[in-house]
């Protein structure tokens, strides 16, 4: 058995879920198994970007023991659009 963790990050809250699961489980069996799917039900794994400790990782990848999936929400301002809203205030005041 190996030990992993689970995570999804809202705004307001952020959940994060130790599994154990067997030796050569994948992130989307994690995934399932966490109940982070019933749990907030706008998780799209179609949509959602995933990653296992900030590197892009797919539903198939095989887990190692420790290893942290994360759920990534998708983006509501590309970042670099941000960047620009910003200093654009920042020249205007």
């Amino acid at each position: 058995m190996i030990s992993i963790e689970v995570l999804y990050a809202l705004p307001h809250e952020q959940t994060i879920l130790k599994l154990s699961m067997p030796q050569g489980s994948t992130v989307g069996e994690a995934i399932q198994q966490s109940g982070m799917l019933e749990k907030y039900p706008e998780i799209d794994l179609v949509h959602n970007k995933l990653g296992i400790y900030g590197k892009a990782s797919k539903l198939e990848a095989v887990l190692q023991d420790r290893d942290r999936v994360e759920i990534y929400r998708p983006l509501r301002v590309d970042p670099k659009e941000a960047r620009r809203l910003r200093a654009q205030q920042m020249k205007q005041a």
